[in-house]
């Protein structure tokens, strides 16, 4: 079974909308560079890739999206809601006594979520168990994305991940990394070759490009996991 996409904009234009939300989000300041580097990356998948539905947020045949770089989720909360998954009054009230909005995503709390996160490194094995849970479950049409920063994979958990997924071919998921420059380690050729060594197909892009963005989301192989290294400089 395939689920309805929940677009119901198609152009670039439209993510105007999204702006405005994200500054109904306060008291977190700190963290709203890593809200606006995931932004374009969060609304592409939304509105052009996630065969999701939100008046059926747990249907079992959706695809999953993973936020693990859960610690900036304001792009993130500000998506959901324009696509409808919880009212965009919800926005005015992050982190509040009573908001199910907190400064990590909260699965049980917010519809739509499909991990709590926010402690790096944690999202990419989730991932993998997930993939791994719905071939078990002959389930082949779901996918699974992870969004992960370029920090992130500098815990140690992220590679075995990487390892693992390759040689259980995994070709339902597809890791999305937003490269800022901001990791302390690196590898030679950049970040898609640490996942290309490994196995995976991987693509390098303008984290900014929608168009870029959704061909490479889209270029994953039968037989293998993909990485989409998605390039969004002077952001954290």
């Amino acid at each position: 079974m395939v689920v309805a996409m929940t677009a119901t904009f198609h152009d670039r234009a439209d993510l105007a909308q999204v702006t405005p939300l994200l500054r109904r989000l306060t008291g977190a300041e700190k963290h709203e560079p890593s809200a606006y580097s995931t932004l374009d990356v969060i609304w592409v998948l939304y509105d052009r890739v996630l065969r999701v539905d939100p008046s059926r947020p747990t249907d079992p045949d959706r695809d999953r999206f993973l936020l693990s770089k859960g610690h900036g989720p304001h792009a993130y909360y500000a998506v959901l809601a324009t696509k409808g998954y919880f009212p965009v009054s919800w926005l005015d009230d992050l982190a509040g006594p009573r908001s199910p909005l907190g400064h990590h995503p909260d699965r049980t709390l917010v519809p739509g979520v499909e991990i709590a996160s926010g402690s790096l490194g944690h999202g990419l094995g989730l991932g993998v168990g997930i993939a791994l849970g719905l071939r078990i479950q002959r389930r082949f049409d779901p996918r699974v994305y992870v969004l992960l920063g370029d920090g992130e994979l500098d815990e140690g958990s992220n590679h075995e991940a990487i390892a693992y997924a390759a040689v259980a071919g995994l070709d339902t998921l597809t890791a999305v990394v937003i490269d800022n420059r901001t990791a302390t380690h690196g590898w030679p050729g950049g970040i898609a070759s640490r996942f290309m060594i490994a196995g995976w197909t991987a693509a390098t892009v303008d984290g900014r490009d929608h168009d870029s963005v959704e061909q490479a989301l889209r270029a994953n192989e039968p037989g293998r996991p993909h990485a989409v290294v998605a390039e969004v400089e002077g952001t954290h």
